[in-house]
């Protein structure tokens, strides 16, 4: 999707509507007869419900039914996660799943995990960005770097997902990389990257670690600056945004995914159609 990842936009529904609407012909008895759900476990806003709403009116218009998109947070995405698994296996409600879902059952919050769905279609894959207040005196990922390592621990704030979640671990990842410990920047957990912007925009946090297109709408409002992705080459929609390697000499990379799924007992008829 041109706007959310380096992925295009057009290969991303074109997947999304060969898994799972069933061609003419196919044996899923007139599926859908009426309205879908796709659960989205993270806040309105963000990249995840952004690529849930974009694939849901395109599948409106092939589908000739309505495909409404429902917020379910809550629980570091466990509370939509489970949503999703448990769902009734008629084809009505599906929903979106994130990199998260293959680490909460390792952190003892849910019992489900990546088996506990029935893969449809991968849509997108992001590097995080690194984002600062556009008031902030960091105007390089160096500068904030060295203000983090003067920094006495849980004196900074970041934010960007729940705890635990891929953006969390991402500061982790990038505080360990610097030889500093995972909580030597304090996280205040959020139901996702849009939040974490209004919250960084209004003062509130130092740091947001989220994708550099959930980050767009702050920092085109001239509210937030990027400092550096996590990625091994430039965005090109982002080409003014260095990696982390070119910034600061540090070869971290990491990324989310995002998918949709439905519940492990799908009717083959809907989702192989």
């Amino acid at each position: 999707m041109a706007v959310l990842t380096r992925r295009s936009f057009s290969i991303g529904l074109g997947a999304a509507a060969a898994a799972t609407l069933p061609a003419s012909g196919a044996s899923a008895q007139g599926w859908p007869t009426r309205p879908i759900t796709v659960i989205c476990p993270w806040g309105a806003g963000g990249g995840t419900d952004a690529t849930a709403r974009i694939v849901a009116a395109v599948l409106e218009k092939e589908l000739k039914q309505p495909v409404n998109v429902v917020n379910r947070t809550g629980g570091s995405g466990v509370v939509g996660h489970a949503a999703i698994a448990t769902a009734q296996p008629d084809g009505y409600t599906i929903g979106i799943i994130t990199v998260e879902i293959s680490m909460l059952h390792w952190q003892g919050l849910t019992e489900f995990k990546p088996d506990s769905y029935l893969p449809l279609a991968l849509m997108n894959e992001d590097p995080p960005g690194i984002q600062v207040n556009a008031s902030s005196p960091y105007k390089t990922v160096k500068e904030l770097a060295d203000a983090i390592k003067a920094a006495p621990p849980g004196k900074l704030k970041a934010s960007g997902t729940g705890q635990g979640g891929i953006w969390h671990l991402a500061l982790v990842g990038w505080l360990t990389a610097m030889g500093l410990k995972p909580d030597h920047v304090a996280w205040v957990p959020l139901n996702g990257a849009a939040p974490a912007m209004q919250d960084l925009a209004a003062g509130g946090l130092d740091i947001v670690t989220c994708s550099v297109p959930e980050a767009r709408a702050i920092i085109e409002a001239g509210k937030a600056r990027s400092l550096a992705i996590m990625a091994p080459e430039r965005n090109p929609a982002f080409k003014d945004v260095p990696t982390l390697k070119e910034a600061m000499g540090i070869d971290y990379t990491t990324g989310a995914w995002r998918g949709f799924a439905g519940p492990k007992n799908l009717p083959p008829d809907i989702a192989e159609a």
